[in-house]
């Protein structure tokens, strides 16, 4: 079998992962072993985290609207199911978008979870 020596596809390959891996620490941005394991290591994260923040932004909305419910004198699970029982299809984003900056909105409609609450 004859011998392949491939050095333009291979420069090629471990140029692009040396640009890939630009900007990391010590070896794991110059030398292509290292770089290589950290860039598929990246890859790794990003994937994961993209699914993670999705989360996170979660968490930090219901902390939002918990936080201004409380404040409107009802928790965040009483408000909650007082708009679903009103029918009111709002979610949790735009809530806590209306509890940082419109204020007044939002205690309307605290005050209409109130009312379902007691019904």
């Amino acid at each position: 079998m004859p011998r392949v020596k491939g050095g333009p596809v291979t420069r090629q390959r471990r140029k692009r992962v040396l640009k890939l891996a630009k900007g990391y620490y010590g070896s794991k941005h110059s030398l292509f072993k290292t770089a290589k394991q950290q860039v598929m290591k990246s890859h790794m994260y990003a994937y994961r985290d993209r699914r993670v923040r999705k989360r996170e932004f979660r968490k930090l909305w219901i902390t939002r609207i918990n936080a201004a419910a409380r404040s409107n004198g009802l928790s965040y699970n009483k408000l909650m199911h007082g708009l679903k029982v009103a029918g009111v299809d709002i979610n949790r984003k735009m809530l806590a978008d209306l509890a940082v900056y419109d204020e007044k909105a939002f205690s309307e409609l605290v005050n209409l979870a109130k009312a379902q609450g007691n019904a």
